[in-house]
């Protein structure tokens, strides 16, 4: 990956390895090489100060070590209670599932076959030159954001295939995933190629013998031979397509075939093949691209937000657009990026989002039906930095999109195992004033129609995936979580990438 940061400001950060509290959720932020992390707020640092405590007391009256309690269903719920104590009533969470480890065992065992579909997912070829990924998986770990990763060295082994399979579909809730992929001008640097994915969905479901695994195309308009390219990867069968409208996001200093999703000259092209191949979801990044970046790469920005989502679905009405990241657009803070904080200020003045609200705003202005928001990535960076602002993301897309229109993704393996993230939604509910000042319905229960659609409902759906009564006996990956389970799990805790001194 190319860095974006200075050489004075990489010697301002640190690895976030080096961090000592194995904190269930993330305390501070963490980035890759991509942006500058914000440092640890007033508020976060009193999360940790609070969780801290309660971690210390509850694992004394337990007789195990703060670390091993945090590594338990017990030490997630409490987690939550401290964001709660610091944020306001954000989570579903009680002091007594802190407290007592029988009572938050009960909670997850009860929730262990919920239908969990996650949309995005990456892992790294074998032959990868992309080290610094390995930084941001021990950041996540050693910043708290996934009590999974903590204490554990990260290798770049940790970011391929094997730990993959361990921490999404052991370590997690996590059903089914989608396996995704990003382009590069450079063809070593594609994090892997669309005959890989097509690889590692047969080596899945082979395995579990079921369809555990989904695996994206990638599609690049205006690159050399990219038509040729196309229609060899659908010759693999992908279950969707996938592209970069930034063109070049690992090396974004090496961008040259920018695009637009409403270019009837070059992109329309790839629709119509995807409609003759039988093929109806077209996932696109969006948003990730701060003032920070746009500062360094300015001929970019007319291609990263939402503004041409609209006419591309109206054109497609056959098609589905699922917008990854839901164009959120902040990652990041520092000296130059706005910070989650200035986001939540600029929220409670404007009431809105940046890009985020303008995507929800498409179906009403275009009539459209087929546009769908992506949680991947910024639901735990907003769960983490700001829980209000998180809660104000799911509720606009709830509200604009449709509970129907807002599908499950967390990113990983970059943030470590996903379980935080699935424990996060399940747990959040909007804050009261928030519902009234905004028109926010009620998110509901952790299995009620709301977050049943956004974790699987939907991508079911989309997916033509067929229903399951129980997964304990559906193949072989339930008898081997079963097995997992019994002997004691043996999660990591980790995050990876850099935090603020």
């Amino acid at each position: 990956m190319s860095g974006f940061l200075s050489p004075e400001e990489l010697r301002k950060l640190k690895p976030a390895e080096t961090l000592p509290f194995a904190s269930p959720i993330p305390t501070q932020v963490v980035s890759s090489d991509e942006y500058y992390p914000q440092p640890q707020n007033e508020k976060q640092r009193e999360v940790e100060t609070r969780l801290k405590q309660m971690g210390t007391e509850l694992a004394e009256r337990q007789g195990i070590s703060r670390r091993a309690f945090f590594t338990t269903a017990a030490g997630m719920a409490a987690a939550f209670v401290a964001m709660n104590e610091v944020y306001g009533s954000v989570f579903d969470v009680t002091s007594a599932e802190a407290a007592i480890p029988e009572l938050a065992q009960q909670r997850a065992n009860s929730f262990s076959e919920q239908f969990i579909f996650d949309g995005h997912t990456h892992f790294l070829r074998d032959d990868t030159r992309l080290n610094s990924f390995v930084a941001m998986r021990q950041a996540v770990g050693d910043a708290g954001w996934n009590p999974e990763m903590k204490g554990k060295k990260q290798t770049i082994e940790d970011l391929k295939y094997n730990n993959y399979y361990k921490e999404m579909y052991l370590d997690s809730d996590t059903k089914v995933a989608l396996i995704s992929s990003a382009p590069s001008e450079v063809p070593q640097d594609w994090f892997l190629t669309n005959e890989m994915m097509a690889q590692a969905r047969e080596k899945v479901n082979r395995a579990a013998g079921s369809r555990r695994m989904l695996a994206h195309c990638i599609f690049t308009p205006g690159t050399p031979s990219w038509l040729d390219d196309l229609d060899r990867g659908l010759a693999l069968k992908p279950d969707s397509l996938k592209g970069y409208t930034i063109g070049d996001n690992t090396h974004k200093d090496q961008s040259r075939h920018p695009w637009r999703m409403d270019d009837e000259k070059v992109t329309y092209r790839a629709y119509e093949k995807a409609v003759n191949a039988g093929i109806k979801n077209i996932c696109v990044h969006k948003g990730l691209f701060p003032p920070s970046v746009e500062a360094q790469f300015p001929n970019l920005r007319p291609y990263v937000d939402v503004s041409d989502v609209g006419k591309a679905a109206k054109d497609w009405p056959q098609l589905n657009f699922l917008i990854y990241h839901a164009g959120y657009r902040y990652v990041g803070g520092g000296a130059i990026a706005t910070e989650a904080a200035d986001g939540m200020a600029h929220l409670e003045k404007t009431g809105r989002c940046e890009w985020v609200s303008d995507l929800a705003e498409i179906p009403s202005k275009y009539g459209v039906n087929n546009v769908y928001g992506d949680l991947g990535q910024i639901f735990a960076s907003t769960l983490v930095a700001e829980p209000r602002l998180a809660a104000f993301i799911v509720g606009t897309l709830v509200k604009g999109l449709g509970a129907d229109r807002v599908v499950w993704g967390t990113d990983a393996l970059w943030t470590g195992s996903p379980q935080w993230q699935i424990e996060g939604l399940r747990r959040m509910e909007i804050p009261a004033d928030m519902q009234k000042k905004y028109g926010f319905s009620p998110l509901g229960a952790a299995d009620g129609p709301v977050k049943t659609a956004i974790f699987s409902g939907n991508s079911v759906r989309l997916y033509n995936y067929p229903p399951v009564t129980s997964w304990q006996k559906m193949d072989r990956f339930s008898a081997l979580k079963e097995d997992y389970l019994k002997s004691g799990p043996n999660r990591s805790n980790l995050r990876y990438g850099y935090v603020s001194v």
